[in-house]
């Protein structure tokens, strides 16, 4: 279903960004508002804010279709995400769908990049802010760093050259995003689906629904939910930003990892390394995206180091049967893999609390505290909550386990209590419901 509302999403995506594509205009030249919005009116602005202010309060429809495309690029990021979360946690990125696990991952990653080249495009004072980030994170790379700034933009930052480098960049995103999910479905139709609980006739059956829903909801969206109004926040300006500026959601644990991380500075053969951009805009990401793209070999290798067991937890073979096979491409239940599952919640609860730490000055506000005791409390909670997260959610599992075990012995309490002959009440206890049977070898398979 995940991946369902993925494709459609994009498909959405697509289909806006062609028609924005022939309505935007990326270039950086000085003109003179004269538009239906009044207070910006007179002001002189970047041809690429104008086109943007023209598509989406003077062509007819123009603002359903460009809120459409951010909505569309918003849940498309949250689809791939949940996509992610729902293999990792069954155990589908197992062979032989380990490459369709490396697209997903891939697909998170250039749908990060996407966004954040995207946002820019508007020339809004919102997309100002994203551009001054992007240059404090390319300057916090040594030596490397400061040549690619130039190089990409010139030598002045903001410069004529920023918006048509993030439109092309843009593009290319998107037909790379385009190219994996071809191939995603190339692998499907080659490797199939984890067998669990649909069959493929009933999700070709479902897919023109989910269709109908992802782009209805969309639809929904666009006309009835505001989204980056930038006639509010106005032309950017390098010198201004906006108040309670913040980014795409996908985005937000990278702003709550700068805003807690402690300002280091260090400086090696007269170049300064700041820890306090680095680490939090990349040497996190990188090891993130890294984990995932490498835990399906590392799990396949500490399983071949424990003794090679199929998905019943019964000791494999080199050679399977095709019952063993088939067996083997059912799908985990969480509970199943205590310590996948632990690793897992430990994740999503890291990434929740940088997420929320983007947000320590309106947390602060609200609570009437200060905001370095908001920071200093989200600096020990990233580093404490996800131990926590992993103990407590372990244990969880293997409490499920144990009481799976306790009914599949003594049987599932019907609350029918019947009197045997000697004279006793006992209750009657109905066979336990087996959750996992043996796979059925049909022709063809």
């Amino acid at each position: 279903m995940f991946a369902e509302i993925a494709v459609w999403s994009f498909a959405v995506l697509a289909v806006t960004g062609t028609v924005l594509m022939l309505l935007y205009d990326p270039g950086m030249s000085r003109v003179t508002y004269d538009g239906p919005y009044g207070p910006l009116r007179g002001l002189l602005v970047s041809e690429a804010f104008d086109s943007t202010m023209r598509l989406s309060l003077e062509l007819r429809g123009g603002l359903l279709i460009r809120q459409m495309h951010h909505w569309a690029a918003l849940v498309f990021v949250a689809a791939v995400v949940s996509q992610l979360l729902r293999m990792f946690l069954t155990g589908a990125f197992r062979r032989p769908r380990t490459g369709q696990w490396l697209i997903w991952v891939t697909l998170l990653a250039l749908g990060m990049a996407a966004g954040e080249t995207g946002n820019v495009l508007p020339d809004d004072m919102l997309s100002g802010g994203s551009l001054w980030l992007i240059m404090s994170v390319a300057q916090s790379v040594p030596v490397a760093g400061t040549w690619a700034l130039s190089l990409l933009f010139g030598p002045d930052f903001p410069g004529d050259r920023v918006v048509p480098v993030m439109y092309g960049g843009h593009l290319l995103v998107a037909v790379v995003v385009a190219a994996l999910l071809i191939a995603r479905e190339l692998l499907v139709r080659r490797h199939g689906h984890s067998r669990f609980v649909a069959s493929l006739p009933a999700r070709r059956r479902a897919r023109p629904m989910m269709a109908f829903a992802t782009i209805g909801m969309l639809v929904i969206l666009g006309y009835g939910a505001q989204i980056a109004p930038v006639w509010l926040y106005g032309p950017a300006k390098p010198t201004q930003i906006s108040a309670g500026s913040v980014p795409g959601w996908y985005m937000g644990f990278l702003d709550g990892a700068l805003r807690i991380m402690p300002g280091w500075e260090f400086t090696v053969g007269g170049h300064t390394l700041s820890l306090a951009v680095l680490v939090p805009a990349l040497v996190i990401p990188g090891i993130f995206f890294t984990a995932l793209a490498v835990y399906p070999a590392a799990e396949r290798f500490l399983v071949s180091r424990r003794g090679r067991r199929d998905a019943l937890g019964r000791p494999r073979s080199a050679g399977r049967t095709a019952r063993e096979a088939l067996a083997y491409d059912l799908l985990d239940r969480p509970r199943e893999t205590p310590v996948r599952t632990a690793v897992a919640v430990a994740g999503v609860t890291f990434y929740g609390l940088l997420w929320a730490a983007a947000a320590n000055d309106q947390i602060a506000l609200w609570f009437h505290l200060t905001v370095e005791a908001v920071t200093i409390f989200f600096r020990f909670a990233v580093v404490i909550g996800p131990l926590v997260a992993f103990v407590v959610t372990r244990w969880i599992c293997l409490a499920l386990r144990q009481a799976d075990r306790h009914v599949a012995e003594h049987g599932v309490e019907t609350g029918i209590i019947t009197r045997s002959p000697d004279g006793g009440y006992h209750e009657r206890l109905a066979p336990a419901r087996q959750e996992r049977r043996e796979p059925t070898i049909t022709a063809g398979r």
